[in-house]
């Protein structure tokens, strides 16, 4: 019997590496050899305890190569590149059949590998649903093709902001969720303004296309918004910072038919103060986003293998699935982007 190894964190700040026994794919399965995972908060949070959900077997921002196709399977073959959606959805509820997979009651209940509960990309294989893996470019870096579902997520906020050509718009926090958001806006044909505390994430937005730099430690960013825009506020303002003070500073700052969305959740969730008559008489829309669709995830891969995306500056540390442990110590560090795991 073949086998393959699987990182599960069993505990806080405790990994144990488990062997699943290797398998043939089934009709409409396919076994994927992982070439990159990347370290997502999810996984931050289930390591340092802030969630507990253990045993689990995380890791679901996954690309690889195809090493056998069930007989049913048509869309890829041995030997292409491939990412993985991991963040599932079960297909049966009100919200999956409505068209908004991503707001499914009974998502990410995800039984990847045998071992234990999770998405499981941290791992030397993944036997995946056919449904689930998307053919990427011949020519793409694979730990460029495991950003897929973060792109994928921002995929989706940028459709919910509506962004036009020749807006402005506003990229709250440049973490690597608000640097995607500014490479995606510039590629709608916006003018693009970063707000951010720390210049080296500054200098980051630089590099991802941003117009314009706002140090919010320095300058009122409102204030500094409604300068560059004549005083009409911006047309949309995408928040990034799990920080309710600036959901309050990104609605205060969207003007007349603009549109605020509050990309991240927020800790702790305390309530802010807006205007009834402000959003009444400027018909300006406050909205969230939240994980992204099948769409999304197909137009993040074919941004990623067509490069119009680069996220070659998002990523931070690449290390081998043997040193998962220092790989996950590395990524809850503030000043880290994406920290790629190689089996």
């Amino acid at each position: 019997m073949s086998t393959f190894k699987v990182a599960v964190l069993e505990d806080v700040k405790k990994i144990a590496f488990h062997d699943a026994e290797k398998r043939e794919p089934g009709d409409k399965q396919v076994l994927v050899k992982v070439d990159s995972c990347a370290i997502c908060t999810l996984e931050q949070r289930v390591y340092t305890g802030v969630m507990n959900r253990y045993p689990f077997a995380g890791g679901h921002e996954a690309a690889g190569v195809v090493e056998a196709v069930g007989a049913k399977v048509k869309g890829v073959k041995e030997g292409d590149k491939v990412a993985i959606r991991l963040l599932n959805s079960c297909g049966e509820c009100y919200y999956c059949r409505n068209g908004h997979e991503n707001l499914c009651v009974k998502s990410f209940i995800a039984e990847t590998q045998e071992c234990a509960m999770g998405p499981g990309g941290f791992s030397e294989y993944m036997m995946v649903n056919a449904e689930d893996v998307y053919k990427m470019a011949d020519d793409i870096d694979l730990s460029h093709a495991a950003l897929s579902e973060p792109l994928a997520c921002c995929v989706h906020s940028i459709r919910n902001g509506q962004v036009e050509l020749g807006d402005d718009v506003v990229v709250i926090g440049v973490g690597i969720m608000g640097a995607l958001h500014i490479q995606l806006a510039k590629l709608k044909g916006a003018r693009v303004i970063a707000c951010e505390l720390d210049a080296k994430r500054l200098e980051i937005a630089r590099k991802m296309g941003a117009d314009i730099l706002i140090n919010s430690g320095e300058v009122d960013p409102v204030d500094e918004i409604k300068k560059l825009t004549d005083g009409r506020g911006a047309d949309a303002v995408f928040c990034t910072v799990p920080v309710a003070a600036l959901a309050k500073q990104a609605v205060d700052m969207t003007g007349k038919i603009g549109r605020t969305v509050f990309y991240t959740s927020f800790h702790p969730d305390l309530p802010i103060e807006v205007s009834p008559n402000k959003i009444h008489s400027s018909e300006q829309i406050i909205t969230g986003t939240v994980n992204p669709q099948k769409k999304d995830f197909l137009i993040a891969t074919r941004l990623l293998s067509s490069k119009l995306v680069d996220v070659s500056a998002l990523i931070s540390d690449k290390l081998p699935l043997a040193e998962i442990e220092k790989a996950l110590e590395e990524a809850v560090l503030p000043e880290t982007y994406r920290i790629i795991v190689q089996p």
